[in-house]
């Protein structure tokens, strides 16, 4: 007599959030504000100018733009100012930082937003891996939105679950 497969965990009523499909559809490029520095030091406002003056922005229509300086350097605000001036109006979006202020900004804004009612007395796993870079500060903030609502929060995969949170009887 052939046994049949059970899927426990498909049966479990275990809901899973990835984090990952909130992850930005444009693409993200860097505008280094080093490569416009003299010696790598200084920027000079007058070859600052004629630099952007020169740059296609149409290169960055529908992007997401991060401004920021990988140099020790001291950058005046309005340098930052200044480039995104000429941006807006090609990007998607301009933003002052690395990626990877960036993306705690981004997903910051999505967890503040998602209605996470549907998610009232369920258990929930957040999953842990992803192919797209997803920063840790994502996870506590979808954790300690849930928290409130959720009878247990846990992280990883459904096979393969760690416990975070249990709501106590």
């Amino acid at each position: 007599m052939a046994e049949t497969l059970i899927n426990r965990v498909a049966n479990s009523g275990i809901i899973t959030i990835n984090l990952e499909q909130y992850y930005p559809s444009s693409e993200i490029i860097q505008f280094d504000l080093k490569d416009y520095l003299y010696m790598e030091l200084i920027l000079k406002e007058k070859d600052f100018r004629k630099a952007l003056k020169e740059i296609d922005w149409d290169g960055y229509t529908g992007k997401i733009l991060l401004i920021h300086c990988s140099n020790d350097a001291i950058i005046p605000l309005w340098a930052y100012m200044l480039v995104a001036s000429y941006a807006e109006s090609k990007a998607q979006e301009t933003y002052v930082g690395n990626q990877e202020a960036y993306l705690n900004h981004h997903y910051q804004n999505v967890i503040k937003d998602l209605d996470l009612n549907s998610f009232e007395e369920k258990r929930i796993v957040i999953k842990g891996c992803s192919n797209k870079p997803v920063p840790a500060g994502a996870y506590q903030s979808l954790t300690r939105k849930l928290k409130p609502l959720a009878l247990s929060i846990m992280f990883g995969e459904p096979c393969s679950m760690v416990p975070i949170y249990k709501r106590p009887k």
